[in-house]
């Protein structure tokens, strides 16, 4: 049995560039780590076995929410921090979340305040799911202390792990994006609150999870449509998938006429995920995953 009170979730996929700095300030803060491999290609999973963490290798790349589920079940502390590969806590930030956790015992969920790479503080002042603390407008007031929130995002998010299963982790229907909106609302329903904590500090390198590849950027814009418009039938909101249909396939042949590639692949991506959204197409299907 684990005599820290956390353990933290890393999952993986072609993630070799950012796990050294990931693990080792894990490891200077004293939290040993479960990485959940998703099959990468880059030797991911060798280095973090050398770097010391406990490592699930899937024979597939399972996304990102049941890649997690996997890591969370497997732990055997009440709390744990599930972290992006591409976060790096700040000297104190894992004992900052615990004492939180203590302080917090309504929260759910805790998240520390995640600075980006160039400084700015991430915090959400809306979501598209949020069923409390309503903030249409969408007005950004950044927090000077720790605070409740209508969303804390998935790249640094601890969590109670007994809640956590109660709800049946994320929604394994989702393969990518969209994951930790879905879990902010269940919890919330559940009656448990979403905690900002700032005195707790995780370094953000957005979007440096994975190396870059080809086909990556249509994929990952695909998902991001498909779970949009998902979530949005989920709750009873309005279906956006023919919105972003529409607004991408013409983003999509602008960028064509000028030979935009980079263009091409986000908006085409885009455009697709939400076609396949609204023809009832399944995100895990087209991954090659059975439910």
């Amino acid at each position: 049995m684990n005599a820290s009170p956390l353990t933290a979730v890393v999952v993986t996929y072609d993630s070799a560039h950012a796990l050294p700095d990931c693990l080792g300030a894990l490891q200077w803060e004293g939290v040993p780590a479960i990485v959940v491999d998703n099959a990468s290609g880059d030797g991911s999973a060798e280095l973090a076995e050398r770097l010391g963490a406990r490592v699930l290798r899937n024979a597939m790349n399972e996304g990102y929410g049941r890649a997690n589920n996997r890591g969370v079940a497997a732990a055997d502390t009440p709390l744990v921090l599930i972290v992006n590969p591409d976060v790096v806590l700040d000297e104190g930030a894992a004992a900052a979340l615990v004492a939180a956790a203590g302080r917090y015992p309504e929260a759910g969920l805790l998240a520390p305040r995640l600075v980006e790479a160039d400084g700015r503080l991430f915090f959400q002042p809306r979501s598209l799911l949020s069923p409390y603390l309503h903030n249409d407008a969408g007005i950004l007031r950044l927090p000077e202390g720790d605070c409740c929130a209508p969303f804390l995002s998935g790249a640094a998010l601890l969590v109670r792990r007994d809640a956590f299963l109660a709800l049946g982790g994320f929604d394994e229907k989702i393969f990518l994006f969209y994951e930790d909106d879905d879990l902010c609302r269940r919890m919330a329903d559940a009656g448990h609150a979403l905690v900002h904590v700032h005195a707790a500090v995780a370094r953000h390198g957005r979007g440096g999870s994975s190396a870059p590849a080809p086909g990556r950027i249509y994929r990952a814009r695909w998902h991001q449509a498909w779970s949009r418009a998902y979530v949005s039938r989920k709750y009873g909101l309005a279906d956006p998938a023919p919105a972003m249909l529409a607004r991408n396939a013409v983003k999509a042949l602008g960028a064509a006429l000028v030979f935009n590639r980079r263009r091409m692949a986000r908006y085409g991506g885009s455009a697709a995920g939400a076609f396949a959204a609204w023809r009832g197409a399944d995100a895990l299907a087209r991954e090659g995953l059975g439910e």
